[in-house]
C-alpha cells in the first residue's frame, strides 16, 4: 500500500475554477488525482534525482488510473 500525504496549498481562483469546470466533465478524475498528476509531471519535467523513477511512475499510473 502507498502511503499518502494531505497538501494544503493555494491556488488562483480562475485556476480553481478551470479545475472545477475539469473535474464536472470528467467524472473519473478527482482533485486528489489531478494534483498528483501534475506534480508529477512538473517534476519530470523540471528535475529530479538522477535514476530516480518514482516521479515517471506515479504520473503514468496517475495518468491511466492503475493505482485505483
Amino acid at each position: 500500500m502507498q502511503a499518502t500525504v494531505s497538501v494544503l496549498a493555494e491556488i488562483p481562483e480562475a485556476l480553481h475554477d478551470s479545475l472545477k469546470d475539469f473535474l464536472d466533465t470528467h467524472p473519473a478524475w478527482d482533485q486528489d488525482r489531478v494534483y498528483a498528476a501534475a506534480l508529477s509531471l512538473f517534476l519530470l519535467q523540471n528535475g529530479q534525482k538522477e535514476g530516480d523513477r518514482t516521479p515517471s511512475r506515479i504520473y503514468l499510473d496517475t495518468l491511466f488510473d492503475y493505482a485505483r
